[in-house]
């Protein structure tokens, strides 16, 4: 079976050149990513296993937004604001739990049923006028794909459902039965010194891989292809090497893992990422499933997410396997990390004149045009005053 799922033609004449060097230091810019980018586009909040029962909950807190996940009495898993609607407190202040048979504000004992309605305020009677259907929990967008959860912070966003969106990877995605998984070691963060766009560009592109990821070389480094961003999704695929195992990780990694025959033949030797725009990755192994994304704390520090995913009939060698991949992606993260430093420290100064892109690198400047078409000024080689950012960029908007 051909493992593409698109052949995209990369043109004779593209522009290979990247976004310009002010875009990754500008904090007006960063204002813009943040409105245009990251509150309305779909963002990954976790997988329905983190919060099997009623009562649980997780809450995530991006780019000035509070968003707590929590499912139900009824089963139902919804999104809200995580905010009270009396002082603006959180309702639940930590990262995932339980709150029985109801969310209870910590600042002044606002109780709110599981559903987000509001049950009552404390001392009722200093609010004589207060309307319990009005002021319920702010919900946000919520759908649930393959068993991942999705938010998104703002109405009218410019990409459909997730269900559209992803409809081109589903067919493919869904032989990795990811719904039924549940959750390996939990949420992890990471803190790294650059912004969000260098970790983009160094994830967006394997060109890389031979000489970088010396893991990955061994483990698949002859197969590996890009496919671009096409309507906000991507894909990469690499399947392993026939003699691939000159490495402590990778050798025992082909030699334990166990064949999984509940995939198709071109997907049990594979490693396979799904791009979604603007900054999510679902990674798919024979053993494992896991998202990952990267959110800006300013202009020169971006928050690292993810998650890993495992079968709930895990044998001892799928275990085995899932934690040498582990490995080997912890390996690979750190090398990223390191490059993206010093690819992102090269644009202050005065001698950098740009990218310079190669064929194999058209994956970033895919992710490059989408971020033109939400944010224009970012077609501007020169930077623009940073007081004139807002304005300019909404100008250009609505020349279309």
């Amino acid at each position: 079976m051909n493992p593409h799922l698109r052949d995209v033609a990369i043109p004779n004449d593209w522009d290979r050149r990247g976004l310009p060097g002010w875009s990754y230091h500008s904090a007006a810019l960063l204002e813009l990513e943040k409105e245009h980018v990251f509150r309305n586009h779909w963002q990954i909040a976790g997988h329905v296993c983190d919060i099997p029962n009623a009562g649980d909950y997780l809450t995530m807190d991006v780019v000035g937004e509070r968003a707590l996940i929590v499912r139900g009495k009824d089963g139902v898993v919804r999104g809200f604001n995580n905010m009270c609607r009396h002082r603006g407190s959180r309702v639940v202040a930590d990262s995932q739990g339980n709150c029985k048979n109801a969310l209870v504000c910590p600042f002044h004992g606002w109780v709110y049923n599981l559903d987000g309605t509001l049950r009552g305020a404390a001392r009722p009677r200093s609010f004589p006028d207060l309307d319990k259907t009005e002021f319920g929990l702010m919900p946000l967008h919520l759908e649930v794909w393959m068993g991942f959860i999705f938010i998104r912070f703002r109405d009218g966003g410019p990409q459909p459902s997730v269900a559209e969106l992803l409809k081109p990877i589903e067919p493919e995605f869904a032989h990795y039965k990811a719904a039924d998984m549940v959750p390996s070691w939990g949420t992890w963060t990471q803190k790294t010194p650059v912004n969000w766009k260098s970790v983009r560009d160094v994830d967006n592109e394997g060109y890389h891989v031979a000489m970088a990821h010396p893991a990955l070389q061994d483990l698949y480094g002859a197969t590996y292809f890009d496919e671009p961003f096409v309507n906000g999704v991507s894909r990469s695929f690499a399947s392993y090497n026939p003699h691939a195992g000159r490495r402590w990780s990778v050798k025992n990694y082909v030699n334990i893992a166990p064949e999984p025959t509940h995939l198709p033949d071109h997907l049990r030797k594979a490693w396979v990422y799904y791009g979604i725009f603007p900054n999510a990755v679902l990674s798919v192994m024979p053993e494992s499933v896991q998202f990952y994304q990267e959110f800006p704390l300013s202009t020169s520090e971006t928050l690292l997410r993810g998650a890993i995913y495992r079968y709930g009939d895990e044998s001892r060698e799928q275990a085995a396997a899932r934690y040498l991949s582990f490995r080997i992606d912890r390996d690979t993260m750190s090398e990223d990390v390191q490059l993206s430093v010093w690819s992102n420290e090269s644009m202050l100064s005065e001698a950098f004149e740009g990218f310079y892109l190669s064929d194999l690198e058209y994956g970033v400047r895919t992710h490059h045009d989408h971020l033109r078409r939400q944010i224009p000024v970012l077609g501007l080689e020169t930077a623009p005053e940073e007081k004139d950012m807002w304005n300019l960029n909404d100008a250009l908007r609505s020349r279309g």
